[in-house]
């Protein structure tokens, strides 16, 4: 493979079909989320089961992801792709096509077992592709699928849910699963290196237990509360298992996912940053919807067309700002994305009963422009510093941290919700009794509206994290450039 050969003249158009595959698989993450109601009443499941639709498909997701770098390293990106769509799209159809809720489930497994290897595959691909100097502008053009793809799919959904039925979901995804795999037959080729290297059966279980365990004990959280078997005993099985992988990854030469990359000082703060931001804005993700549908009544379709416009800046501002990385680097971008982001997040703190929805949109769309200021920037960073023969490794890491980071940003900032609107009842209650409350709206509406606050707080207080984390941020010097002087 003569890389030199390939920074002279990246192949564009493999890395479109890619990007097309990527997206749509991103963007049916988030699209069955508004049709959960509808699908627990056409086959009579409860809440809890009807979970399942999600849970399995990030379930699958995080055992995947993090056997990513060993796909990537031993198989072509030719074939990887291949496969993967192949199952997604089957998934797909079957999804649509399902008789039953269990089958329904085995479609979004399916969907999973091909959307997992998407985006550490991309990600690869784009490090080997471009240049050092080069990879921003790319890394902000894959913004667009890492965020905007997720954060457009509830609005697309909720309209389509009050027009058609939740099948329609499938049918409108399955066409560009299809166009994907049939150009990707014929136009896609090989640039990254393989290298013959056996899958450890005991790194797999370990981590699937591991962070399987994680995400699913995190992400049932908020339906079953702290004190379930479910979620402490998945909770500490997870922990253990995960610290049982890193260890064994430690001493293995050729490890599935190599924990020694974190010698790396940019990579590492990377991590964290990283991290601190995926707790932050997935989270805002799920408390801005409860605010606007459980507290405000207002519907999922215009719930969720509230947040479009924040999309639609991430779309047009990860270009943007991965040219602005490549000319001025990672630190100015992330302290202006994170000020922003912190001073916003603070004004969401601050919600009542009689904001405009106008107002609620412009937070929340500035929000999302200081974070599309940060997350490629950061990660991207990150990666340059890392040896080539690592970068299967470094994207892998990245995608299951944020995964894992999410799962546990949303389930412990929830859980600070619900804990602070139990407390502001119980004191409304008293004002009500004494006598001393004079508001029009119901007690159970006020007390959420504190919890909602006090956890929009915490956040901002992980984006001051984040922002002082940023201080330190450096443009590295790429490994094999570092070694060669």
């Amino acid at each position: 493979m003569d890389i030199k050969k390939i920074h002279e003249n990246p192949p564009y158009g493999m890395i479109a079909i890619l990007f097309i595959g990527a997206f749509t698989a991103f963007l049916n993450n988030t699209l069955l989320n508004i049709a959960l109601p509808t699908i627990m009443s056409e086959f009579s499941v409860s809440p809890s089961k009807v979970q399942w639709v999600t849970t399995s498909y990030m379930l699958v997701n995080g055992v995947l992801i993090p056997a990513s770098a060993f796909f990537i390293q031993r198989f072509t990106n030719r074939k990887i792709f291949l496969w993967a769509m192949s199952l997604f799209t089957l998934g797909t159809f079957i999804a649509m096509i399902a008789p039953s809720f269990w089958v329904l489930v085995l479609g979004r497994m399916l969907q999973a077992g091909g959307s997992g290897m998407m985006m550490p595959l991309l990600m690869n691909v784009i490090l080997i592709a471009f240049p050092i100097e080069r990879r921003g502008t790319a890394m902000g053009v894959f913004g667009l699928v890492m965020f905007v793809a997720p954060a457009i799919g509830p609005t697309l959904s909720g309209w389509i849910i009050e027009h058609y039925t939740w099948r329609t979901l499938f049918a409108i995804i399955l066409p560009f699963g299809i166009f994907a795999l049939l150009y990707a037959a014929f136009k896609l080729k090989n640039i990254t290196p393989n290298r013959d290297i056996h899958l450890d059966v005991i790194s797999i279980i370990l981590s699937s237990i591991g962070f399987g365990g994680l995400l699913y004990g995190f992400s049932s959280v908020g339906d079953h509360g702290w004190s379930s078997v479910n979620v402490y005993s998945t909770i500490i099985v997870g922990t253990i298992s995960l610290v049982l992988f890193i260890l064994r990854q430690m001493t293995m030469n050729e490890p599935m996912l190599d924990f020694r990359i974190y010698k790396y000082r940019m990579f590492a703060l990377s991590s964290v940053i990283s991290v601190t931001i995926s707790a932050s804005m997935f989270s805002g993700m799920i408390l801005t919807p409860l605010y606007v549908q459980t507290i405000r009544g207002i519907s999922p379709f215009h719930s969720g067309l509230l947040m479009l416009p924040g999309a639609i800046v991430m779309g047009i501002m990860s270009p943007i700002t991965g040219r602005l990385f490549d000319k001025y680097g990672a630190k100015v971008l992330a302290l202006i994305g994170l000020s922003i982001m912190t001073f916003f997040t603070y004004l969401l703190s601050n919600l009542t009963m009689e904001d405009s929805y106008f107002y609620l949109m412009t937070i929340y769309t500035v929000r999302m422009f200081g974070m599309s200021l940060v997350m490629m920037p950061i990660m991207t960073n990150g990666l340059n510093e890392l040896p080539m023969v690592s970068n299967p490794h470094g994207t892998a890491m990245n995608n299951t941290l944020q995964q894992v980071s999410g799962a546990i940003g949303t389930a412990l900032l929830l859980t600070l919700m619900t804990t602070k609107t139990k407390a502001a009842s119980f004191e409304l209650v008293k004002e009500s009794e004494m006598g001393r409350l004079t508001s029009d709206y119901s007690i159970e509406h006020l007390a959420m509206l504190e919890g909602v606050n006090h956890s929009f707080l915490i956040s901002a207080i992980l984006a001051v994290i984040a922002l002082l984390l940023a201080l330190f941020i450096k443009r590295p010097i790429p490994y094999e450039e570092k070694n060669s002087k």
